[in-house]
């Protein structure tokens, strides 16, 4: 490896090094949000503009660096932050972003992805409209209880395969992308990360079953027959085509299905280390940073797991599945510049009234009231954008931060900043987690997936519409 390609990397550890040896639980020297204006917000949207814009415009500089640009925008942060506010809190901010919140990110991901891409559907199933409805509507259903990234790893594969002799398919992807990589995962704290750390906060396990079950009943019974229609009119278009006869025999089944029990193991694992009986208590503090030690169990195994999965796999079963490595060190690289571009915008949310968006929090509250509506858009297009994890908290703390009270008169108010944080991660790529990994997947096999902004367009012209009304029954 060049000198040249160490430099990122090396840039960013020269930040951490002068602080690492200072493992104490004393003060925290955070970024203080309410300092913040909106200029320490523009690597961020940088970054954001560098994923929509340069795969279009200069292709070629993109893919062969594009993780350079990720770093260079985390740096486009982390050396103002050195300059203005100093090493320490510099070092501090990127420590807790990378230790705490990148590194189980990318575990989890890396564990999924290599787990579910060890099952292949066999057989010859045909991607028509019947088809392709169904195993939207499977992988809804499973989202809510293996994780939106789990049910959207697993199923994306036998999806493009099925589809794989059809001329239009970006919209069955897209489609994807809205019911199992998003909304699918919005009735258990197992389904996404925001509603597990409402789970964390004291809601219970199945609070988000019984208030979110008639919201995002309309959200997939609208989007599965908006896609029925959609997919009917596209392959009546391609003139109802099939499949070219294979002299394969194969039937209709599972190949690696150890695969699935490992992914058991997986879900468990990430809902035992957050339940209580499990907590375990520091093991490591690294610069006032401290790394649970259930935590680092969990990520321990994860990374135990997808080895195990490797390990009992056969290699042939993988490469008949299509399985590389490119998306996952794709989104490694991006999502790397954006959790530390994000820095600064996760802490003025987290100001509240007191930082750069004081004015947003505001619009939640009149006379001492909750606007749900509000609740409802604003966690969502936040969400849209930024992790959609601190932003509910946010906006739970916000509520009152009380989970008996939003569980009981409040209830309407949870319910929206639930449906919001989970829902609309759909209206962009970076919304959730596996929205970006469905993309690259899709892209390697093939499929000419819209870019950033032609995502949105997709989003904004079908979800949006379908928000207005879920705002209009369920929130005014």
């Amino acid at each position: 490896m060049s000198f040249f390609r160490l430099l990122p990397l090396t840039s960013l550890l020269t930040l951490a090094l002068p602080t690492l040896a200072l493992a104490s639980g004393g003060h925290h020297p955070s970024l203080p949000g309410a300092e913040l204006s909106g200029l320490w917000v523009i690597p961020f949207v940088c970054m954001l503009l560098s994923i929509a814009i340069m795969p279009l415009t200069l292709p070629h500089f993109w893919e062969h660096h594009f993780g350079k640009i990720a770093v260079f925008w985390g740096l486009a942060f982390l050396i103002p932050c050195v300059v203005v506010y100093g090493t320490q809190v510099a070092t501090y901010v990127f420590l807790h972003t990378v230790l705490l919140e990148y590194i189980p990110f990318i575990v989890l991901i890396f564990s999924l992805f290599t787990v579910a891409g060890g099952v292949r559907l066999t057989g010859s199933l045909v991607g028509t409209p019947m088809v392709n409805t169904a195993l939207l509507a499977v992988g809804t259903v499973l989202a809510s209880w293996m994780g939106t990234t789990g049910a959207a790893m697993l199923l994306i594969r036998p999806l493009l395969h099925a589809n794989a002799h059809r001329k239009y398919r970006v919209h069955s992807v897209v489609f994807f992308i809205f019911l199992v990589a998003n909304i699918g995962g919005s009735l258990t704290p197992l389904g996404d990360p925001p509603l597990f750390l409402g789970f964390l906060k004291g809601v219970s396990f199945f609070w988000t079953t019984v208030n979110l079950f008639t919201k995002t009943l309309f959200m997939v019974v609208a989007l599965l027959a908006i896609f029925y229609l959609l997919d009917t009119a596209l392959f009546n278009r391609e003139g109802r085509p099939t499949p070219q006869k294979s002299d394969n025999k194969e039937k209709l089944g599972l190949d690696g299905k150890v695969n699935l029990l490992i992914l058991l193991g997986i879900v468990l694992g990430v809902l035992c280390s957050g339940l209580p009986a499990f907590q375990l208590g520091g093991l490591i503090n690294i610069h006032g940073i401290s790394l649970e030690t259930q935590n680092l169990l969990r990520d321990l195994l994860l990374l135990a797991l997808a080895g195990l999965s490797l390990k009992l796999t056969d290699k042939r079963c993988r490469e008949l599945n299509g399985f590389s490595w490119s998306p996952i060190l794709e989104v490694g690289k991006l999502f790397l510049g954006i959790f530390i571009s994000m820095i600064p915008a996760i802490a003025i949310l987290r100001a509240g009234t007191d930082g750069a968006l004081a004015s947003l929090i505001h619009m939640v509250t009149d006379n001492g009231e909750p606007v749900n509506p509000m609740y409802f858009w604003l966690t969502g297009i936040l969400s849209s954008f930024l992790d959609n994890a601190p932003t509910y908290l946010v906006f739970f703390n916000t509520a009152g931060g009380d989970a008996v009270q939003l569980m009981g008169e409040m209830q309407n108010t949870l319910a929206a900043i639930s449906a919001g944080a989970v829902f609309m991660g759909a209206n962009s790529y970076i919304g959730n987690a596996p929205n970006f990994m469905v993309r690259s997947i899709a892209e390697e096999q093939g499929v000419p997936m819209p870019s950033f902004f032609g995502y949105m367009l997709w989003s904004c012209g079908i979800l949006v519409p379908l928000f207005g009304i879920v705002t209009w029954l369920f929130f005014v």
